[in-house]
């Protein structure tokens, strides 16, 4: 480079976004080289990327995710303990550049809140698209004591950018799980990092479906509201200036409880430092639905991920994609390996872990309730049982697919007289272990798919192992 050759302003730009971002936004930045040292050294990322597969990125979706981590044939996860504890090792070095670049000094000076284990109860609803979470999640959302977020993940999701592999997949469940450990403390300004654009002064008018959490739209994280000030995700029952994240952080450390509603926390067994924090008393519901059920909701919720599915039905060739069918195999084989680590109950996860059926809740969503916070270890109010009442007895709302009123217990089998017995089939052979695991029967054929006399799920009362 010649002498005295000046960066155009666009890359000075970009220079100085960087060092506004956070420890994350540098861990981005050095992911490749990080993971190629681990090879190097230790020899981890070779055995691990041989046994995950990243799906494709995520479209313009606004609540949709594919997973992660799609595992191939015969795949475990249990070798990401490796990774875990190799990443572990390299924060440190991380860090300590971060601040040489001055991109962490913020998040040091921020104070956790006071430890609470023992009272405070951490509730992570833990599912994927098209299971219900949402409704489920209005079960927490609806508590006065509780402080509930929906899907704040989405944020670092739509900032983070891994290029396809095993380990940079891996390495992004790690960054999802660090920071879900600072919102259970109430650090919500870790979120700041994520949103684009950048919020100024803790004030950000692009917090993603604000309106889906009861806590940031009252008093007093409702501030005025604001004249010409567009709010993308704004509240729906009233009227607030931007979100002032200061002020919701201080209301989080105020209630009693945390709970907080995810699709992109693909594998359980990273959260194991989470609930051996002593800062945290976690509590994991795993939420699953009929994989049927959720592919036929899929096709119409993201219809534009769909093209190859339809077009396989439309054209009646004999076979799909193999990259689709195997896409679909991960997805119901990471769901089912987060599950069954979840029933066997290891010490970590003794009491901690509880698993839940969209169809069960569908069908007794008030006992359901009562069992989920007796789980949780929080008394449940008049309120939520008011809510309960209110929402699943009646039609739906103006919110269409994206709805969180209904009658559950009509709606929950629609989905068996929209499928293709076809398309059953594909999901029945991909998806046979999970289905097993949970309790959903193969359809035998057109018949009885369409069939509501013959019952396609088993009686397995609560999931729920102390």
């Amino acid at each position: 480079m010649e002498k005295g050759l000046t960066l155009p302003q666009d890359c000075r730009d970009f220079v100085q976004s960087l060092r506004m971002r956070s420890k994350y936004a540098l861990f981005l930045a050095f992911v490749v080289v990080v993971f190629v040292f681990i090879e190097k050294e230790n020899k981890i990322i070779s055995r691990v990327s041989d046994k995950l597969k990243q799906g494709p990125q995520p479209l313009a979706d606004a609540n949709s995710t594919d997973p992660a981590l799609v595992l191939a044939e015969n795949a475990s996860l249990l070798s990401l303990s490796e990774l875990d504890a190799a990443f572990s090792q390299l924060q440190g070095r991380l860090h300590n550049l971060s601040l040489q670049l001055g991109v962490g000094e913020q998040q040091e000076q921020e104070p956790s809140p006071p430890a609470r284990a023992g009272h405070r109860r951490h509730v992570l609803l833990m599912a994927t698209t098209r299971t219900g979470s949402s409704f489920v999640g209005e079960f927490f959302n609806q508590q006065g004591n509780i402080f509930y977020l929906f899907e704040p993940l989405w944020h670092i999701e739509r900032t983070v950018s891994f290029e396809p592999g095993g380990a940079n997949a891996a390495g992004s469940a790690l960054v999802y799980r660090d920071v879900l450990k600072q919102l259970f403390l109430c650090d919500l300004y870790v979120l700041e990092h994520f949103i684009s654009p950048l919020p100024e002064d803790h004030l950000t008018q692009f917090m993603f479906r604000r309106g889906s959490s009861r806590s940031l739209c009252e008093d007093p994280v409702c501030t005025p509201f604001v004249k010409k000030v567009f709010e993308k995700y704004h509240c729906k029952n009233r009227r607030c200036g931007p979100l002032n994240v200061t002020l919701a952080a201080e209301a989080c450390r105020r209630k009693e409880h945390m709970a907080l509603k995810a699709v992109r926390i693909r594998q359980l067994e990273f959260l194991q430092p989470l609930a051996e924090d002593p800062r945290l008393d976690l509590r994991v519901i795993q939420l699953v639905r009929d994989p049927r059920a959720v592919l036929a909701s899929r096709m119409v919720a993201f219809a534009g991920k769909y093209e190859t599915w339809k077009k396989w039905l439309a054209e009646g060739q004999d076979r799909l994609q193999e990259e689709e069918v195997q896409r679909l195999r991960g997805n119901c084989e990471s769901i089912r390996l987060s599950a069954e680590l979840g029933l066997r109950q290891p010490p970590w996860l003794r009491g901690r872990y509880m698993l839940v059926r969209y169809e069960d809740v569908a069908q007794r969503p008030l006992q359901k309730a009562r069992e989920m916070y007796r789980f949780a270890g929080i008394p449940l109010t008049p309120q939520v049982e008011d809510w309960i009442q209110k929402n699943t007895q009646a039609a739906l709302d103006g919110n269409g697919i994206y709805s969180t009123r209904k009658n559950s217990s009509e709606q929950f089998e629609k989905w068996r007289f929209s499928i293709p017995f076809k398309l059953a089939q594909v999901v029945q052979a991909a998806c046979g272990p999970a289905m097993r695991l949970f309790g959903y029967k193969l359809a035998r054929d057109a018949a009885s798919l369409t069939n509501r006399s013959f019952s396609l799920l088993e009686e397995r009362g609560t999931f729920w192992v102390t």
